[in-house]
């Protein structure tokens, strides 16, 4: 997904009017480090910051910055800079987690039991409603306050009780299939952590989120290498 359209035009009734329809990708993957980081300044007390204390903060520049909040609308203010509770806020609302998305796991091994005792679901505005697997020892059994149903049961699951993201914690060899029925249950949205790639064209109206670990192993150690080199 190289861009998106971003179409609201005004934000909480504040006045924040939309100047780009298309957001390109790289802003989009900075705007969870903008949340988590004003999320810590809010909690830690502070008010305001102006565009340059929050590029120090963060390793970025303040014209970085600015340039990535304009793309959603006017933010600062000349000469206080950024309230932070009403940024964050802003960027929690651009992010659409205020829209209790529901989402379930099609997985329930290691890291599907991780991700359902451990993962903040609804800190980052997601509803975990479902736990699904084939596993006989796994089926019946209780992760997290959810029952873990048979996978054969999804359709029926999801037409009494929608869901609109599914994560795939499956092994590579049923992910394509488990993808499909997903996207036939209406499922717009798939947090993927089979480390293959899903074939777009197969699910066409899908958004795909693909997770790969050794990628960034494999990014922290070309940058080790090279800092030996």
């Amino acid at each position: 997904m190289d861009e998106v359209k971003y179409s609201q035009s005004q934000i909480n009734g504040e006045g924040l009017t939309m100047r780009k329809e298309k957001i390109s990708s790289a802003v989009i993957r900075r705007l969870p480090r903008y949340y988590r980081h004003l999320d810590d300044l809010h909690r830690n007390g502070t008010v305001r910051i102006s565009s340059g204390a929050l590029a120090r903060s963060m390793g970025l520049t303040a014209s970085q910055i600015r340039q990535d909040l304009s793309c959603f609308g006017g933010f600062g203010q000349q000469g206080y800079g950024y309230n932070v509770e009403r940024l964050r806020s802003e960027v929690a609302e651009i992010m659409g987690m205020n829209r209790d998305h529901r989402i379930l796991i099609l997985g329930t091994g290691n890291l599907g039991r991780a991700l359902i005792e451990n993962f903040p679901f609804s800190a980052n505005g997601f509803q975990l409603v479902g736990a699904f697997d084939i596993n006989p020892d796994l089926v019946g059994t209780t992760l997290g306050g959810l029952t873990v149903r048979h996978i054969e049961t999804l359709e029926d699951f999801l037409q009494e009780q929608p869901a609109n993201v599914g994560v795939l914690t499956v092994p590579a060899q049923v992910a394509v299939a488990s993808a499909k029925r997903l996207a036939a249950c209406g499922v717009t949205g798939i947090w993927n952590f089979t480390n293959i790639e899903l074939p777009q064209q197969e699910i066409a109206d899908v958004h795909v989120e693909n997770i790969h670990f050794a990628d960034s192993l494999l990014t922290l150690s070309y940058m080790i290498s090279e800092g030996q080199a």
